[in-house]
């Protein structure tokens, strides 16, 4: 919990990103596929980059640490799908997208489900992997919806699981400031 909330700002680094990613998709919807493959890539590869970062940093203090490996690689792998095959098709792009966002609920949820015991709004992390699994099955369940429909599709779902991750990442910031919950409280050093 500790290095969750020292790390609060990766969290909603994260969540920026997506918000970002989300109001593009939404400012110029006549985005080009190739535009969109490499926006997508961008996003999962910094997505993917922030949750390694967690990952690496919390493994000594945390056993759980390799659900955020993995959806570090998850992230970094579908973004090297899009930046090394920028030809790839709209439909075989809409499935890696929904792939990815499933697998990344996935583990959201298990993440969620670990911190339940440990803070209070673990509902936010749980409530964006739903999220995340909502959208990708919608993407697999409809792939031949107007490219203008899957843009604002994959718009709203980015600004909402960024919000959410925005939120999340100001609740563990506030956590560090509880009485008992500061850096002794948690067993850091005052210099962490």
């Amino acid at each position: 919990m500790g290095l969750l909330a020292r790390n609060w700002w990766m969290i909603a680094l994260r969540g920026l990103f997506a918000v970002l990613f989300g109001l593009g998709a939404f400012l110029w919807p006549g985005i080009t596929l190739a535009a969109l493959v490499y926006l997508f890539g961008f996003y999962a590869v910094a997505d993917g980059v922030f949750a390694l970062i967690a990952a690496i940093t919390g493994r000594d203090a945390n056993e759980h640490w390799w659900a955020l490996l993995i959806e570090g690689l998850i992230g970094i792998a579908a973004g090297a799908v899009a930046f090394l095959m920028p030809g790839i098709t709209a439909l075989a792009l809409l499935f890696v997208i929904a792939g990815w966002a499933i697998l990344t609920g996935i583990l959201e949820i298990a993440v969620a489900v670990r911190l339940r015991k440990v803070i209070e709004s673990e509902w936010l992390l749980g409530l964006s992997g739903a999220l995340s699994i909502l959208f990708g099955v919608l993407l697999a369940a409809f792939p031949g919806a107007g490219a203008l429909a899957v843009v604002w599709w994959i718009g709203a779902y980015a600004i909402l699981f960024g919000i959410l991750l925005i939120a999340l990442g100001f609740r563990l910031r506030g956590f560090m400031h509880r009485p008992g919950a500061g850096p002794a409280g948690l067993g850091l050093h005052p210099i962490a």
